[in-house]
């Protein structure tokens, strides 16, 4: 039976059923498993495989399209996980727009282990290709980027990749994979910080990595047992409960989002907004091409630094924190907050600046979120 994606994320396409028809799956807080015989291909200990996991893990899969899934303790260890796939002198060719914590682990993990990065605009598929070296081993691309709100053509990049023998990896964090699925468009790995739009409480840190063949997925599982770093099994079941609102809440997410972008474009204290769903932005044909939809990320600009800094202490009802993605909206500032480790000429070439915010919507009355930032920007 084919289901729609609202019901797989609530029932995926394996509903748990057993003797006590419980609709919610148990948490199997055990650090170890007894054997039924020598041998046995069952669960032995929870660093290596534990059942709340095993049934998130088969969530995700499902919702990505993926021949198997990794649950993480963060998205960054799930980040960390993919870059442990490469050795010393190969070469990773990178959106130079990003998350900050990526910048930060490329500069005091990656590098001291041997792999360079190359940063670049992966809009740009000609300017990509331009830095494939003999010894790259990957393309990795956010997108929509943080915070600059730019769009990769993942189909393109894929073919691209694949014409080289690379690997194509794709943090799908901001769209989740409701709105996005990169490897339907190619892509080998995909990553997601969990914590966010997936579990979308802001009470769980988790990360995800989806791989696209059973091989990759495999070499990614090895690379978690080995670290240690898998997913608790409360926090599995965190996450999984959260999974199941997740349509419900990016739909309103972004229906929010769509408001709040159109009333920021009108307001004369605000000199730019970044959202993939307004049709002026460079990247909105792109994105509506390969997504279901824009999500619920929204950066803007104020028209002086005072401005900005006055909004993230004058703001009730949005919260200035860091993070995205809960249902909770947050005001974010990247100069200081989740950029502050990328290099300043790198910050300033993006246009990280400090009249610069960014904004996750939450799913609150879009007509309470704006009246909230209006009276902030005054």
């Amino acid at each position: 039976m084919v289901r729609r994606r609202e019901t797989l994320c609530i029932h995926s396409d394996q509903p748990h059923r057993d003797e006590t028809n419980a609709l919610s799956f148990p948490i199997y807080q055990s650090a170890t498993f007894g054997h039924t015989d020598l041998g046995g291909t069952g669960f032995a200990y929870s660093r290596e495989k534990n059942p709340t996991r095993s049934h998130l893990e088969h969530i995700m899969s499902t919702l990505e399209g993926a021949a198997s899934t990794s649950a993480f303790s963060s998205g960054m260890a799930a980040v960390s996980a993919c870059f442990e796939l490469f050795a010393p002198s190969d070469h990773i060719v990178c959106t130079e727009d990003l998350y900050g914590g990526v910048t930060r682990l490329f500069e005091v993990v990656t590098q001291k282990n041997g792999v360079t990065v190359s940063f670049v605009d992966t809009s740009d598929l000609a300017a990509v290709e331009q830095e494939i070296r003999p010894h790259t081993r990957a393309i990795y691309i956010e997108t929509p980027s943080n915070p600059m709100m730019k769009v990769s053509d993942i189909a393109a990049l894929a073919r691209l990749a694949h014409s080289h023998g690379l690997l194509l990896i794709v943090d799908n964090t901001f769209l989740s994979p409701y709105l996005q699925n990169p490897i339907a468009l190619g892509a080998d790995l995909v990553i997601h910080s969990g914590t966010k739009f997936i579990a979308g409480h802001n009470d769980t840190i988790a990360g995800f990595v989806c791989a696209g063949t059973p091989e990759l997925g495999d070499r990614i599982a090895l690379i978690a047992k080995t670290t240690g770093a898998g997913l608790a099994p409360f926090d599995a079941w965190l996450v999984e409960r959260g999974v199941k609102t997740l349509a419900v809440r990016m739909n309103q997410q972004e229906h929010n989002a769509h408001a709040v972008a159109q009333w920021l474009t009108q307001h004369p204290h605000v000199t730019e907004v970044l959202y993939v769903g307004l049709p002026e932005n460079p990247g909105f044909r792109q994105n509506a091409r390969q997504a279901r939809g824009a999500g619920a990320m929204i950066s803007f600009r104020t028209d002086t630094p005072q401005r900005a800094q006055r909004m993230l202490k004058k703001i009730h009802l949005v919260t200035f924190a860091e993070s995205l993605g809960g249902v909770e909206s947050l005001l974010t500032y990247p100069l200081t907050q989740t950029h502050a480790d990328v290099p300043e000429l790198l910050r300033k070439k993006l246009g990280i600046t400090n009249t610069l915010l960014r904004l996750s919507v939450g799913i609150e009355a879009a007509d309470d979120i704006i009246s909230d930032l209006a009276q902030a920007l005054e």
